[in-house]
């Protein structure tokens, strides 16, 4: 009978849509994950939907992979909220990242966006690395030649097709409430997968003697993750407040469109929505699942979202000064030793109260 190790940690971080699984720090091997079994680690996963569940148990080599689209996301999300009051801090500790996302604000927006692509994202390279046993290369177009560029269709596209599809298969599976909040999130997940559809990239290598290119192939590459993470920050910003219309007969809501707009005009699909404001995440409030703000560092020149005055609320911010020694200037001697001056340096590092 197989026990599962102590050391496994199921660690679910967005949602719990995408889940991370862990050991000792670092991804499960495949091996590992085939050994104990995936109805084993399928069933651990608190929160997953039944169709995600069934997913998981029946694809086991995707089980990684949606681990490493989380975590594509995780990054990507702290990378560009590093200097905001919101910094995606809750995402990657040990507990559900749920709280935030009781609000439907842009935030909640942007997560669901990042971490859709993320999942695309990473399928589709595992497909072109042949690290998924379903899919592989996108041939598709191969072979075919484009007359007025002077090129064909060759090498390894990338699958961009398998990994939205899996992306929807998997993350949109979670969405079973037929409520204003399920539409918004299935679309800015889809908004999430179409600007990383939309960033494709060509990239093509010269055939012809003596290093001529008399001929060309071309294959489609994924962008890289972070020009998705620039694009959907720029989104953000742009977000656009929405309301739900409900079916008369249904009773429930049927589709969303723009708050405060001239009849039932809708967002274009890649806008990021949303239906609430966001809190201002000054103060620690589990409700919302903010951190607050107090023992961030901050820029006390800046006047921008990572400056002092702002990041802390006008609380203020603490001073700490720090002195820092270090052998510099170093010289070899003959014969045989090296010689240093010592160096120092004052520095100041600025905190909110």
């Amino acid at each position: 009978m197989l026990i599962v190790s102590s050391r496994i940690a199921l660690l679910s971080v967005y949602y719990p849509q995408i889940f991370l699984i862990l050991t000792s720090g670092s991804y499960l091997a495949l091996s590992s994950v085939v050994a104990l079994g995936a109805n084993i680690i399928c069933n651990k996963i608190p929160g997953l939907a039944p169709r995600q569940r069934t997913l998981c148990q029946s694809r086991p080599d995707a089980i990684i992979v949606i681990g490493e689209g989380a975590q594509l996301g995780i990054n990507e999300c702290q990378y560009q909220f590093r200097y905001g009051r919101w910094n995606c801090s809750a995402l990657g500790e040990r507990t559900v990242f749920g709280q935030e996302l009781r609000v439907g604000s842009r935030e909640a927006a942007f997560t669901y966006a990042i971490t859709a692509a993320g999942v695309a994202h990473s399928v589709t390279t595992a497909c072109s690395q042949g690290n998924l046993s379903q899919c592989g290369c996108d041939w598709e177009k191969q072979g075919y030649q484009d007359q007025e560029e002077g090129w064909k269709w060759g090498g390894c596209s990338a699958n961009i097709k398998y990994g939205v599809e899996f992306s929807i298969r998997f993350v949109d599976a979670r969405e079973i409430k037929k409520n204003a909040r399920r539409l918004m999130n299935l679309h800015n997940n889809e908004a999430g997968r179409k600007i990383l559809e939309q960033h494709m990239k060509l990239e093509c290598k010269c055939h012809g003697v003596s290093g001529s290119c008399t001929t060309k192939t071309c294959w489609t590459t994924l962008p890289k993750f972070r020009e998705i993470g620039y694009v959907l920050k720029e989104r953000y910003g742009e977000a656009v407040q929405v309301e739900p219309v409900q079916a008369s007969r249904l009773r429930q809501p049927s589709f969303l469109h723009l708050k405060e707009s001239r009849g039932y005009q809708k967002p274009t699909d890649t806008d990021l929505v949303y239906l609430e404001r966001s809190p201002n995440y000054c103060e620690e409030d589990t409700a919302t699942g903010s951190t607050g703000t107090r023992g961030r560092l901050c820029n006390h020149t800046s006047p921008h979202t990572d400056g002092c005055n702002l990041m802390c609320c006008g609380r203020g911010h603490n001073t700490h000064q720090y002195t820092r020694v270090w052998q510099c200037n170093c010289k070899f001697q003959w014969c045989c030793f090296v010689k240093c001056n010592m160096c120092s340096a004052r520095s100041e590092v600025f905190t909110c109260k």
